[in-house]
């Protein structure tokens, strides 16, 4: 069994860290980017993105990562490795709270919105659409950024700890 919670604990890593990679291109490059261009481009490019990321290679990583980890840490508590098992359990629970939650919560609600919206072809229109939904969603997805590489964080912490026991 300490193979298959050492090869799910691995998999957690590698989940968590490509969701912090993900959210860190957002907060780093993609939104920048957009704020860069003109907002009508903007708009109707993050509408375009919002629909191409529903996509079966970001759901697993998005969905899986705090999935893989709990299983990970109930074997690892199995194995009497309480420590491992804390260290996953609570990555799980950063994920969950800081990125998954803090998703649906916020950031899914401005893209549902910004995916009715009619780009406006008032030029001061499409940058107050714009500023009102990149600002408080680049926010909310430097939450997910942080929450992400904590979760990374924590669970290289627990490998760390599965090799010293």
């Amino acid at each position: 069994m300490t193979s298959l919670a050492l090869a799910l604990t691995f998999v957690a890593l590698i989940l968590a860290g490509a969701m912090a990679g993900f959210f860190y291109a957002y907060s780093m490059s993609v939104m920048w980017a957009l704020d860069a261009v003109d907002p009508k481009a903007a708009i109707a490019s993050m509408q375009s993105i919002n629909v191409v990321v529903r996509n079966a290679i970001f759901f697993p990583a998005f969905f899986g990562t705090p999935v893989v980890a709990l299983i990970a840490a109930g074997l690892w508590w199995k194995q009497d490795a309480g420590q491992v098992a804390l260290l996953l359990a609570l990555a799980a629970l950063v994920y969950l709270v800081g990125a998954f939650l803090i998703t649906i919560l916020a950031n899914v609600p401005m893209n549902e919105a910004l995916a009715i919206a009619t780009i406006p072809t008032d030029a001061e229109a499409a940058r107050t659409l714009w500023q009102t939904y990149s600002g408080p969603w680049t926010l909310w997805n430097h939450v997910r950024t942080l929450a992400s590489f904590v979760t990374l964080l924590l669970i290289g912490w627990a490998l760390y700890a599965a090799g010293q026991a």
